[in-house]
């Protein structure tokens, strides 16, 4: 009887290893990386995880915590489509995201989106990736003769493939855009509406170049980081969406709103929330 017992106990301790050992083995969940370009578009994002910790890599910092016990990293990547870019590769090396949102300020494309209206980027595009028509010496520059130019698109020279002179339109999640549907209504200070983020390292105050690209691509609001954030995020295979909250509108006179950052935050915090539980 005792043998017996001594059995039983060395099996029931060897399933309780056993177990231990496959607990420990599992991977820990993956976090959502949420960037922001400035400090004004991520000090609340920041200051809403529990027990943040910070990480510097040259220029760009990550803060790791929790949100509702979700693992949540949250990434500065500074201004312009190459440090997006590159904050981006760097979080899908360190971090291995499930997803990435990448919110904050923008300007307005057309007149009827209003300072404090966030844009759901339904897809996103690069305004910068162009070529230019050949013009002789002296014949000046016509900008409304310039065409897209998708650099994915060809192995050789895109600039010599026909087939390279369409704009890549890079399309959101869905399970991330229906996260930020789902929340729509618990935002007031402005409408929440599908759209399209234009992005480039240039400021556009032309505005019958904003209006071009409003006609030509279907572009809501233009800033600096998204399309290049969701190429890189698109090439790791890590479901992406946009999101901007328009902070000024050059195209019907809507003056620089200060508080814009903030709000596209406490918009985005419920979305993460809302992903979470789906």
């Amino acid at each position: 009887m005792r043998i017996t017992a001594y059995i039983v106990s060395l099996l029931t301790t060897a399933a309780m290893a056993a177990a231990c050992a496959n607990g420990r083995a599992s991977p820990a969940p993956r976090p959502l990386l949420v960037q922001g370009a400035m400090d004004a578009e991520v000090r609340k994002l920041v200051a809403a995880l529990d027990h943040p910790s910070e990480t510097r890599v040259g220029g760009w910092t990550f803060w790791s915590g929790t949100l509702d016990g979700y693992p949540v990293v949250v990434s500065k990547t500074m201004k312009g489509m190459s440090n997006a870019a590159a904050a981006t590769a760097l979080a899908a090396e360190r971090y291995h995201p499930v997803g990435i949102i990448n919110q904050g300020t923008a300007g307005g494309h057309h007149s009827e989106v209003h300072v404090l209206d966030i844009v759901l980027g339904v897809e996103s595009v690069n305004l910068g990736a162009i070529k230019t028509p050949f013009r002789a010496a002296g014949a000046g520059i016509k900008a409304d003769e310039w065409m897209p130019l998708d650099l994915m698109r060809s192995e050789g020279s895109a600039g010599m493939d026909p087939l390279a002179l369409t704009m890549r339109r890079l399309r959101a999640d869905e399970r991330l855009l229906n996260s930020a549907r789902s929340v729509r209504s618990s935002y007031t200070k402005g409408r929440v509406l599908d759209g399209v983020i234009g992005s480039a390292d240039v400021w556009n105050s032309e505005l019958d170049r904003i209006a071009r690209f409003h006609r030509e691509f279907g572009t809501s609001v233009e800033e600096m980081e998204t399309a290049s954030a969701a190429q890189v995020a698109g090439s790791f295979q890590i479901p992406f969406l946009g999101i901007r909250v328009l902070s000024n509108n050059i195209t019907d006179g809507e003056t620089y709103d200060r508080n814009a950052g903030e709000a596209c935050q406490d918009y985005v915090l419920k979305v993460v929330q809302a992903y979470f539980r789906r």
